[in-house]
């Protein structure tokens, strides 16, 4: 099986993963900017898949961060994977953005049982939800995700830059005070679940708050 992944709750990025290569990594890129989905990602998707030797057709599935995030940085991935999806006739997943850190974490000698993964939500708050682990299975999501100030979450090891931006309220990782949701943990985690008959969500975003646009209202006749 091969899945294209995709995720601008944060960073854009997107990632070929395949069940059929070792380490399950085809391809991938992201970017570090926060504020440049639109222009960066089909461009970047369009690099990678030629880079792999690869087309639409040979895409077998896709899977997209459904966030928590930012509006605007939700909809360029989401819509872009929809489009992509019903241009290829493939079907498309989504997944908790934050779940492809916590697999991360996962994977890295800085696990343990039980552990937050927050990102940055501004207006001086995180995204962010709990995980644990158990007998090297996926992590499995346990609260949330939600969207909190930095004090009032849980007393436990934190991961990625929101933690690492509120370090001083939370048990922030170092090593992990900069990460952000990655496109390839994402393809990851949806490819090991789908192998395991097991579902995944639909695309509907996980936006956690209104839009900061809204639509004006009808104005009143000066009178």
């Amino acid at each position: 099986m091969l899945i294209l992944a995709i995720d601008t709750s944060a960073v854009a990025s997107a990632a070929l993963v395949s069940s059929e290569t070792p380490g399950s990594v085809v391809a991938s890129f992201s970017t570090e900017d926060t504020r440049s989905h639109a222009e960066v990602l089909a461009p970047g998707i369009e690099e990678m898949l030629a880079g792999a030797g690869l087309t639409g057709n040979d895409i077998d599935a896709l899977v997209v961060g459904v966030g928590p995030g930012p509006f605007t940085g939700l909809r360029s991935g989401i819509a872009t994977a929809r489009t992509l999806a019903f241009v290829w006739g493939k079907p498309l997943h989504g997944l908790v953005s934050l779940d492809a850190m916590a697999l991360e974490v996962a994977e890295s000698a800085a696990a343990v049982p039980e552990f937050l993964v927050a990102t940055d939500a501004r207006r001086k708050e995180v995204y962010w939800a709990r995980y644990s682990l158990a007998d090297g299975r996926l992590p499995v999501l346990e609260d949330g995700p939600h969207v909190s100030f930095a004090a009032d979450l849980p007393d436990l090891p934190a991961f990625g830059a929101g933690a690492g931006l509120y370090a001083d309220a939370l048990k922030a990782h170092p090593d992990f005070a900069q990460e952000q949701p990655d496109a390839l943990y994402l393809g990851k985690f949806a490819l090991a679940r789908l192998e395991a008959g097991s579902g995944l969500l639909d695309s509907t975003p996980l936006y956690l708050r209104e839009s900061d646009a809204q639509v004006p209202g009808p104005r009143k006749r000066a009178l």
